[in-house]
């Protein structure tokens, strides 16, 4: 009679012990949809040509053209070129004849190049 019981409990106890579990795994994600605008911004390049009459490396450039003298602040991104397109380690002299490159407003020109025409 033991022998029938034990019998009957490992008969049932069986399946639950190799039974194979399953595990649902969900995920979710969530998606923010910005409206996207579009901002069409037009820079153009102006020029101002004169002669040199104050020259601060990496800081400032003052140009006296036709219409007086221009101050023009230099950034790290402004590069002093010959007019082969050779960049000029020397620094710019008083009377030196230069086309400055420049982008931006009166206030906030911002300067591209110097080329040194002589």
């Amino acid at each position: 009679m033991k022998k029938t019981i034990i019998a009957l409990v490992c008969g049932l106890v069986s399946p639950l012990a190799f039974a194979q579990t399953s595990t649902t795994r969900t995920e979710e994600t969530t998606t923010s949809t910005r409206p996207s605008t579009t901002t069409e911004t037009t820079t153009s390049t102006t020029y101002e040509t004169g002669t040199v009459t104050t020259y601060e490396p990496g800081k400032t450039i003052v140009v006296r053209g036709e219409q007086g003298p221009v101050s023009f602040a230099l950034g790290t991104a402004a590069r002093v070129v010959d007019a082969a397109g050779k960049v000029v380690t020397a620094p710019l002299r008083a009377g030196q004849r230069v086309r400055v490159y420049y982008t931006g407003p009166v206030e906030h020109r911002t300067v591209e190049r110097v080329l040194v025409e002589d």
